[in-house]
């Protein structure tokens, strides 16, 4: 009886799904559910900020107290705060993420317009980032205790504590404005200029222009992190049996850096990259809006400013979805890449 029950169990579990589709269906299930919550938390996190957006929309106008009243009633505002949330949740559950007070427009819309000039700037400075710092920690791990190591990972390390959009101000006065009698070489805000000549060469020519500053600014911030998780790696594989082994064939030290260590060294780095990938969009807020960089970074600082509550939402949403989308595709990709938790 013992053993039929048994072949039952085995049979039932081999007709389940596999292990890989039961994870990723985890994962997935496990980020959409993040996001909700995350959802729920944006709704009455912004419900405590200070202000009024019907007086503040009208401070420059003179209104009555009955027109501020019609306002406040057009948005929603006078409505009890469960209504509010209930109105919020089905609209949210059909894709629906309101219209914005200050644009009168579906949030959604303005979303989308925002998000290709984020990507094109949080896409660059983070390529280039890891090319750095990979560089970087390749060489600081093979001269470990040397200049060269004492000199990459002190300067990555002070750029890396410094506040970001002090250095994009920074950068902005000596490079966008000048210093003395030095011209500024860069533009100081906005993603294109009002004189390009027509064309497409021009015009992806001014873009890369403007985008130099803060893009410059994302990467003197973030490539540390991908240096130093380089040359952690690489100095764990350093003392590995199958460097020896190699060295003892006769490679060079240079063959045996690029073909075996550095291979080896770079999951950790590769699963970095996604984590922070999606950090990078919610920290560009800051940079876009030193350098007024027309992305979701300066579209928060715009909202923030009212308070435009659907603008708000809908970009945290945004904002913390690309975190979690991240988070998830790291699982993943880990999972992938490293057999022993493949065949876990």
């Amino acid at each position: 009886m013992t053993d039929t029950r048994d072949e039952l169990e085995t049979s039932v579990a081999a007709t389940g799904p596999p292990p890989l589709l039961r994870f990723v269906a985890a994962k997935v299930g496990g980020g959409v559910v993040s996001l909700f919550l995350v959802a729920v938390l944006g709704f009455f996190l912004f419900r405590v900020l200070p202000g009024d957006p019907a007086r503040t929309m009208t401070r420059s106008t003179p209104v009555s107290a009955e027109q501020l009243a019609a306002l406040r009633h057009r948005f929603g505002l006078d409505q009890p705060l469960y209504l509010q949330f209930r109105d919020f949740v089905l609209d949210l559950l059909h894709g629906d993420l309101g219209t914005s007070y200050i644009y009168n427009r579906p949030v959604a819309e303005l979303v989308l317009e925002r998000v290709g000039p984020t990507v094109l700037l949080v896409g660059t400075a983070t390529v280039l980032a890891v090319l750095v710092g990979l560089w970087m920690g390749t060489r600081a791990a093979w001269h470990q205790g040397g200049p060269v190591d004492r000199w990459f990972t002190s300067v990555g390390l002070t750029l890396w504590s410094v506040p970001t959009f002090w250095l994009g101000l920074l950068a902005l006065m000596a490079f966008g404005v000048g210093v003395g009698p030095l011209p500024g070489l860069f533009p100081v805000a906005g993603m294109s200029s009002a004189d390009v000549p027509a064309g497409v060469v021009p015009h992806v020519l001014d873009v890369a222009h403007h985008l130099v500053l803060p893009c410059l600014t994302l990467v003197a911030v973030i490539y540390a992190q991908f240096m130093m998780v380089m040359r952690t790696s690489l100095l764990e594989e350093m003392g590995a049996d199958y460097l020896t082994t190699a060295r003892a064939k006769g490679l060079r030290e240079d063959l045996v850096r690029r073909r075996h260590a550095v291979p080896n060294a770079l999951l950790p780095t590769v699963t970095l990259i996604f984590l922070h990938l999606g950090l990078v969009v919610a920290g560009a807020i800051t940079v876009e809006t030193v350098f007024s960089w027309p992305g979701l970074g300066l579209l928060t600082y715009e909202a923030l400013r009212v308070p435009d509550l659907p603008l708000l939402q809908g970009t945290f949403i945004v904002l913390a979805g690309s975190v979690i989308v991240m988070n998830v595709l790291a699982e993943l990709v880990y999972r992938f890449l490293d057999p022993r938790v493949r065949d876990s």
